[in-house]
């Protein structure tokens, strides 16, 4: 239920007003005048509506009062001038006097829609500075730290990113830290996943539509890129978008307008756009799964997030962070990993990545009936954590350069980096230098 307050000093408008409102299930409160106001605490309502002209001082004098709680303008007086200078001063926007009732209801909700979107942002900003901060990020391996380089170098830009990366990798995460250090880091960011909207729902929610477009619309909606306007929209698992609406944000991607469902106007807009997906998009493309234009308009900026395999440096340090948090979580005094648990997880291949890794240590937490989780309580497949140490014979036909890439090719998939660069009794750098060097592509 929301909390509104209407200043309307002619009685008959003020009564149908506040009827029409309750009837929505607002809470109204309505007052005559600005004076009437000073004993409210202005800053608890979700919205005012109130008059232009009012005995005293004009209506617009609560937009400073009440901030940042956002004010309608009601006005007799409907010229381009009178708009201009209430939107100037703050108002959220205004409507003219004598209102349709339909286009009072639609307007404050959207308003209201809208104020709760920004809340919401606002809460989640905070809990990612919190749980997430991006300061923070643990990249201690190259691959991350290579992430970390191109966040840097493409938050402070509009361009739109491409992330890709098996599912767990933090996708949404990195997306997040773009938008944190971005130009837009105060407005919204609206996270949509593709794959979670049903194929004939996908336009609406991400364009809108008017009142009566098809069976249901009931009233005008807006939608998730409208909403976004002046922030930022994640379109996480792009790969499940219909091809109709693929060619709708192809438009939008062009021009920077929208047209809502069952609409005849555009709508002119500014969203940064940021995507995502584990799915090969090339290979779709050439499927004719995706299309080819769109592709190349969203692969302006790729980054590639790698496995949790490939970031055996990382493993510790995002384990005990994880800890941390899921001690927290559940209440648990200050707990430690054991040496064998440290080196269970450095050993396993982590076939569902970061999320694989959370969800087994919020287990071990809940499981665990000491302050030290062990390896029994990470429960890990046996058949991933305990290996063997391999044996290989050195054929002295094989230069060492011919030599290590056997080596390395016949023993990536069953070991990381750091054990692999530990049998070979180089560095983890030097492998990947080597590498690089002998053109030896990681493990998939």
């Amino acid at each position: 239920m929301s909390q509104i307050l209407i200043v309307e000093d002619e009685p008959i408008i003020q009564e149908t007003l506040k009827r029409l409102l309750e009837r929505q299930g607002h809470d109204v409160t309505a007052a005559g005048s600005i004076s009437e106001t000073e004993n409210l605490a202005l800053n608890t309502f979700d919205l005012i509506i109130s008059d232009l002209r009012l005995p005293g001082e004009p209506g617009t004098s609560l937009i400073t009062r009440a901030a940042p709680v956002p004010v309608l303008i009601m006005t007799s007086y409907s010229t381009v001038q009178s708009a201009v200078d209430a939107m100037k001063q703050g108002a959220i926007d205004y409507i003219a006097k004598p209102f349709n009732h339909d286009e009072m209801i639609i307007t404050v909700k959207r308003i209201l829609d809208k104020s709760v979107v920004e809340q919401q942002n606002t809460l989640l900003q905070k809990e990612v500075a919190r749980d997430y901060p991006v300061e923070s990020m643990i990249a201690n391996c190259d691959p991350m730290q290579e992430v970390l380089h191109k966040i840097d170098r493409v938050s402070p830009t509009d361009a739109t990113v491409l992330i890709l990366g098996e599912t767990g990798t933090g996708k949404e995460l990195v997306a997040r830290a773009i938008q944190a250090q971005s130009d837009r880091c105060n407005r919204p960011l609206i996270s949509v996943n593709c794959a979670a909207i049903a194929d004939n729902l996908i336009e609406s929610e991400l364009f809108g539509h008017e009142r009566g477009a098809f069976t249901g619309a009931l009233q005008t909606k807006k939608g998730l890129i409208e909403a976004a306007n002046g922030g930022t929209l994640f379109l996480d698992e792009i790969g499940e978008l219909p091809l109709e609406a693929q060619a709708s944000l192809l438009r939008f991607l062009q021009d920077s307008e929208i047209r809502r469902v069952g609409a005849n106007k555009m709508i002119k807009v500014d969203v940064r756009i940021l995507v995502a997906t584990h799915k090969n998009l090339q290979r779709m493309v050439d499927d004719k799964l995706f299309r080819e234009d769109l592709y190349y308009r969203l692969n302006v900026f790729e980054l590639h997030l790698p496995p949790l395999r490939l970031r055996s440096d990382d493993i510790r340090s995002l384990a005990d962070a994880i800890l941390k948090k899921m001690a927290n979580r559940t209440h648990r005094p200050p707990m430690t990993f054991s040496a064998t648990a440290y080196l269970s997880m450095e050993r396993y291949s982590w076939p569902g990545n970061v999320r694989e890794l959370e969800n087994v240590i919020e287990r071990a937490v809940i499981l665990c009936r000491d302050s030290v989780i062990d390896i029994q309580d990470l429960a890990l497949n046996k058949n991933e954590s305990e290996k063997q140490q391999p044996t290989y014979e050195f054929e002295n036909k094989l230069s060492l350069d011919e030599y290590f890439v056997s080596f390395v090719k016949r023993f990536q998939s069953e070991y990381n980096e750091t054990e692999l660069a530990k049998l070979l009794g180089i560095s983890r750098k030097n492998l990947w230098e080597r590498r690089q060097r002998l053109d030896i592509p990681a493990r998939k």
